[in-house]
């Protein structure tokens, strides 16, 4: 009860203002063109009754003051000829792109980056009243907020760190454009193009990371094959039988294969025995 007390009171409050607002010639003007109205009314009818769209919003003019506290709309609405004027503010989410922008990181490396934004009216009266273009506003503070963001961020924090770039620039934005009246829902960063030479460096140096860590890699295999190769050694000499086997093993290999060479294994003691006789 005493919260709707204090918002009757306010509401009360803003009426008197407004009516002081007017001053005695204002009003007199208004129930001049009020009466005017009554009497051509088949005709005022027509020039009274305005329609804004669900989307739309209507700040109304009264002797060039606002009349209430609050938009009209969405639906009908009346207006006083040639006293009252309206301008309509859309309130849906419009996006728009930054330009690409030159930055200097704070590595003192040059980098181009373009972003997009996302916003809405949140405060029609405010968008019309506290700045002359809150659209084109808004997107001058987008240039400069996102030069000014990346200004202090590493090339390494602006190629991998995008996502707490984003919020930061939200943030910012939001909160300087609240005075105009705008809600900043959204900010992504598109694209960062970083200058030829640097590109080049960057692959060079990502390629010897990559054979640095393949001869690595060989090296650790080579090494890991030597020693199953020792293991495997060892287990065929506790059994004479065990070579045979692995030959007879190997020309089954070869065969698959259909090769026309035929490898005849001979034991090294038959050899041998020949090289005697000689």
């Amino acid at each position: 009860m005493q919260m709707e007390s204090e918002r009757g009171a306010q509401s009360k409050q803003d009426r008197i203002d407004d009516n002081r607002g007017l001053g005695c010639c204002g009003w007199i003007i208004v129930i001049i063109s009020a009466i005017f109205a009554i009497l051509v009314f088949p005709i005022s009818i027509f020039i009274s009754i305005k329609i804004v769209k669900e989307y739309e919003r209507a700040v109304i003019f009264r002797l060039g003051r606002i009349t209430a506290r609050k938009a009209k709309g969405p639906g009908i609405f009346f207006i006083i000829p040639c006293t009252d004027s309206f301008i309509k503010v859309d309130l849906r989410t419009v996006s728009f792109d930054i330009p690409p922008q030159e930055i200097l990181t704070k590595d003192s490396v040059t980098v181009s980056v373009d972003g997009v934004v996302y916003f809405r009216v949140s405060d029609p009266i405010a968008s019309v009243a506290n700045v002359s273009n809150a659209d084109y506003s808004t997107r001058l503070l987008a240039q400069t907020t996102l030069r000014n963001v990346l200004g202090t961020k590493n090339l390494s924090e602006v190629l991998s760190d995008r996502e707490s770039i984003s919020h930061s620039m939200q943030a910012t934005l939001d909160e300087a454009t609240d005075s105009w009246g705008i809600k900043v829902e959204r900010v992504e960063i598109k694209d960062v193009k970083l200058p030829q030479q640097l590109q080049r460096a960057m692959a060079a140096e990502a390629e010897a990371t990559r054979e640095a860590r393949a001869k690595v890699i060989a090296a650790e295999g080579e090494m890991n094959a030597s020693r199953a190769l020792k293991e495997a050694s060892l287990v065929i000499s506790e059994s004479p039988s065990g070579l045979q086997l692995r030959y007879l093993q190997t020309l089954s290999n070869i065969a698959a294969e259909k090769n026309s060479t035929i490898i005849f294994p001979l034991p090294m003691d038959i050899i041998s025995h020949f090289m005697h006789k000689k």
